[in-house]
């Protein structure tokens, strides 16, 4: 007798359980896909789009081009007008086929409300070789590598020699203000959802620029750049300090983002164009932060407390930052996109001068004089 009034409650759990859930999909439905499709020219590829649930009836799902790189973008992808998924499944597949090298987004639409999410969009990217996109994004992780390991050599140097001099100040207070300004930046579009959708709803094409790994490297930078600083409050520093000039530049940085805060709290320009103003805070600061750090070797006649090891490892991931700009270009016949992200640019091309300039004192002008010493006869 227990037995059987335990498994009547157990079927009455069952039952309550699969009402639950049931009324959940009937209330709500999320629809998902790819956000990213990468085809080469004349291929073709089956798409999967799934539905959280499963309802009773068949449902249409439309594909809405809302972003062409040219005029007419059957002349870069073939894609069916709707997509039908069958009544009691939670999927259904598609086929595309590319014809030329160019990007198209699509919105999806469908007949049923309870499925009709405008935040899901496919990008379809067609390129001239999937090859070139796999190098691409292998030399994108090599210089985040050597961009980011690049913060070391200069700190170990200080912890040997517990000693900043020769490290200019006015280039670890500009550093780290530059940094703090990625930093808003990326972590705003990686991580907050309505500055996301901002982005979407100003750009069709629906690609997020910044990536996790744009996010670890900046904050990874900042961390780097408080180590520095540290260091500098620790260790002889010769009596340097940061200069009024330095001060100056750092005071309109500083006031150019309050002003913008204010203006977006007051909804005179959007949260995105208020991050975008810290990106450009950054490509400033990235201007003029090698600056002080070239004058004061040329002064001293010496790279003496400056890391070459820095220097190498940041002009690897210049060049290699620059080079991948120029394959995306090519893969996809876009070479705007070069100068389509100016920090971007802004940061491989001037680290990549600025590294050249230090190179030069370092192994030609300001070369470090020999330790070696002739032993005298008495020694001999």
């Amino acid at each position: 007798m227990a037995a059987g009034t335990w498994t009547q409650r157990w079927l009455r759990a069952e039952l309550l359980l699969l009402w639950i859930l049931t009324n959940i999909c009937e209330s709500r439905s999320l629809l998902s896909a790819p956000d990213v499709v990468t085809l080469e020219e004349s291929s073709q590829a089956s798409i999967n789009v799934t539905s959280s649930c499963a309802f009773n009836q068949s449902a249409v799902i439309w594909l809405n081009v809302t972003f062409s790189s040219k005029s007419n973008y059957s002349s870069i992808i073939t894609l069916p007008e709707q997509v039908l998924l069958q009544a009691n499944t939670t999927s259904a597949r598609f086929n595309v086929i590319s014809h030329n090298v160019g990007q198209v987004t699509t919105q999806l639409l469908s007949n049923n409300t309870d499925m009709d999410s405008p935040s899901v969009r496919i990008r379809f990217t067609v390129v001239h070789s999937n090859v070139v996109s796999i190098i691409s994004q292998v030399i994108g992780w090599i210089y985040f590598l050597a961009w980011s390991v690049s913060f070391y050599p200069q700190a170990w140097h200080n912890w040997k020699r517990k000693s900043v001099v020769g490290l200019n100040f006015d280039f670890l207070a500009l550093n780290l203000t530059g940094f703090i300004a990625y930093s808003v930046f990326n972590i705003g579009l990686f991580w907050i959802p309505y500055i996301k959708e901002l982005y979407l709803k100003k750009n069709p094409n629906g690609i997020n620029p910044v990536s996790a790994n744009d996010v670890f490297f900046s904050v990874h930078a900042v961390l780097l750049c408080l180590i520095y600083i540290i260091q500098a409050a620790l260790y002889e520093r010769g009596g340097q300090r940061v200069s009024r000039t330095a001060w100056f530049f750092l005071g309109v940085g500083w006031t150019f983002a309050l002003v913008s805060l204010c203006l977006a709290a007051a909804k005179q320009i959007t949260w995105l164009d208020y991050l975008y103003y810290f990106s450009y805070i950054k490509l400033g600061v990235t201007l003029i932060k090698y600056v002080p750090q070239a004058y004061m070797n040329y002064r001293r006649q010496s790279t003496s407390g400056w890391s070459i090891g820095n220097v190498l490892l940041d002009f690897t991931g210049g060049i290699l930052s620059i080079l991948q700009m120029i394959l995306d270009s090519y893969n996809n016949d876009q070479w705007f996109l070069i100068f389509g992200d100016p920090t971007k640019f802004g940061l491989g091309l001037f680290s990549v001068v600025f590294d050249i300039l230090f190179m030069v004192q370092h192994y030609c002008l300001y070369k470090a004089p020999s330790t070696y010493e002739p032993l005298t006869e008495q020694q001999e």
